[in-house]
């Protein structure tokens, strides 16, 4: 049985514990506590959407969205910035069910959609992105900025 909650300070540890294994996916060096920090500064000052799914009961994965505003639009888009699954649960549907839910709160905040961004190298990602309405933007690049 699957079930999505928004999180929340009261899911922070363990939820703190999930966005370790998906941060180390990428490469990052595990540090659960300055994961921990960075999520409750972010669900503190209400800087962040996060979808959480659960799956038997068991924390299996989350969406996170962070607003931005869409200059054509003229409207909010949602950045669809973190999805992860925990490897135990992957191949029951619980990707798609986190971005069906994300895609039902862009009805809900009148949004209108979702922009996400993923590795070239993500094979998995790259093939279920289109399978669920993402078109990929083969017109822009994206570059980055770091100090």
């Amino acid at each position: 049985m699957q079930q999505i909650e928004v999180a929340t300070l009261d899911h922070l540890n363990e939820f703190a514990v999930l966005f370790d294994q998906y941060r180390v996916f990428y490469r990052q060096l595990s540090d659960v506590e300055r994961g921990k920090a960075f999520l409750k500064e972010r669900i503190t000052r209400n800087e962040t959407v996060t979808f959480l799914i659960r799956d038997n009961g068991q924390l299996a994965g989350f969406a996170q969205l962070y607003s931005l505003f869409h200059y054509k639009a003229l409207q909010r888009q949602w950045l669809l910035s973190d999805l992860y699954v925990a490897p135990a649960h992957r191949g029951r549907g619980l990707s798609i069910a986190l971005i069906d839910r994300c895609k039902q709160y862009c009805n809900e905040t009148e949004a209108c959609g979702l922009l996400l961004e993923t590795e070239k190298t993500n094979d998995i990602g790259n093939r279920l992105y289109p399978r669920c309405g993402f078109e990929l933007d083969e017109n822009h690049n994206y570059y980055n900025w770091w100090k």
